[in-house]
């Protein structure tokens, strides 16, 4: 939701091409403020939260009576013609509408769905109460995927591909071809693919935000669907959390606080997905790394029996160790510390993940390491667990620490240079240890 509502708030002031058609802008103006984009997607989350499990026809009812409700609150949100009618409507009907509107608004559902048939279900139902033509269903299912996708640890190759072949978009265009000739323009055929392009593209969370906003057009409701799926796949800088809630009022936080909330209780019990960045701040869950203890062994086990989690390291259908070599290792682990270190990552209760680091005492290199489960990635677990590993690595003599990601890993790869690792050639000390320089990208952080 944060990043829907960021990209409505960034992109509202450039909207019809005031922003030069450039990713170098300022992100925040004095007329930087939420629009309807950021209403009607909190309008949207309401209704979702207050149907858990619910019928289409409740679902439905519960949209109309939330959107109408947000959106006469805030009656000078800057709501489209036909919209603004339906708002006000005793008997409000969809109108068969392929406007951009609906996949504005529909972040809630992808991450409010356990399954991506459930998550494609509230997207439709959010669209079909006003935006029923096939391609307003569509754009709010394409971004709802997206989401979900993302937030379930896929690549963007993968995203892509779906999108591509779920839902028939024309990805193939970068935006520097995109860029010249587009224009403001309303419809979910000509946002939705450039939204999704900009995310494609972009390189974290705000670089996708300044990728979107320097399309110009409808930028408000381009970057606030591109924000959506960049907060799923990238999370949410701190700074951009706050920045957000300066700028809306007590009604709005409240409905982004349950929202993410909400989602926290259902990881918890064990609902398929994760709090975007923020949830700490609005009462969530809070993250524990601690060394690994005998306890911890079983989920370490568990999450190498997983392929999602070990596919970037060559085992796409996991490890099956047994409990006796499990054991081994953790002797091993405990008698060679603090040289080498292990780490089990929990967020409330729930285990995450591990992380680790090996000190090489001839040269003084640590070897560093992150695996999550899906549900975990995205909004900042990794980078806390990361930066523990590495103060701790430089604290037990270490002079740097590297890492060697898959080259497909868009996600890990971001993550690293966000932390200050650059790339560099592979020593020859790391190809020693059976490191193929050809097969991943070799990356080094040194010691302030």
């Amino acid at each position: 939701m944060f990043g829907a509502i960021l990209g409505d708030i960034i992109g509202a002031p450039y909207e019809f091409d005031r922003g030069g058609k450039t990713k170098d802008f300022p992100l925040f103006k004095e007329d930087s403020q939420f629009t309807d984009d950021s209403v009607m997607t909190a309008a949207v989350a309401e209704a979702l939260l207050d149907t858990l499990d619910g019928t289409d026809d409740g679902i439905r009812a519960a949209l109309i009576k939330s959107m109408q409700k947000w959106g006469r609150r805030y009656p000078d949100a800057n709501y489209g013609a036909r919209f603004s009618r339906w708002l006000w409507a005793e008997e409000p009907k969809p109108y068969f509408s392929c406007g951009n509107g609906s996949a504005m608004r529909v972040s809630a559902a992808g991450w409010l769905g356990d399954t991506l048939e459930e998550v494609r279900r509230l997207a439709r139902l959010s669209s079909e109460v006003t935006h029923d033509h096939p391609e307003g269903i569509k754009g709010a299912e394409a971004v709802a995927s997206a989401i979900f996708l993302a937030r379930t640890g896929r690549s963007k190759a993968e995203i892509k591909d779906f999108i591509v072949n779920e839902f028939g978009y024309d990805l193939s265009r970068t935006y520097d071809e995109i860029r010249p000739a587009y224009h403001h323009v309303e419809t979910c055929q000509q946002t939705v693919p450039e939204a999704l392009t900009a995310f494609f593209e972009g390189e974290s969370f705000e670089d996708v935000i300044r990728t979107a906003v320097s399309l110009g057009g409808d930028c408000d409701t381009l970057t606030c669907i591109a924000g959506s799926v960049a907060e799923a796949f990238y999370g949410v800088p701190r700074e951009l959390v706050k920045a957000a809630e300066e700028r809306l009022d007590e009604a709005l936080l409240g409905v982004e606080r349950r929202l993410y909330g909400t989602i926290a209780k259902r990881i918890k019990a064990g609902f398929i997905g994760r709090p975007a960045a923020g949830a700490a701040e609005a009462g969530g869950p809070a993250v524990e790394i601690r060394e690994t203890a005998a306890e911890d062994v079983k989920n370490v086990q568990r999450l190498w029996a997983d392929g999602d989690v070990m596919r970037f390291v060559g085992f796409p259908e996991g490890i099956e160790e047994s409990d006796e070599s499990m054991q081994n290792w953790f002797e091993w682990v405990e008698g060679n510390r603090p040289w080498t270190n292990h780490y089990s990552i929990y967020e409330d209760g729930v285990y995450c993940g591990e992380a680790s680091y090996d000190i090489d005492s001839e040269s003084g290199s640590a070897s560093l390491d992150i695996k999550l489960f899906p549900f975990a990635r995205g909004r900042g677990i990794a980078s806390a667990a990361l930066k523990h590993a590495i103060e701790d690595a430089f604290a037990n003599g270490a002079e740097t620490v590297w890492v060697d990601p898959h080259p497909d890993n868009e996600r890990a790869l971001a993550l690293y240079r966000r932390l200050g690792f650059t790339e560099k050639p592979m020593p020859e000390h790391v190809a020693d240890l059976g490191e193929d320089p050809e097969a991943s990208v070799y990356m080094e952080l040194e010691k302030e």
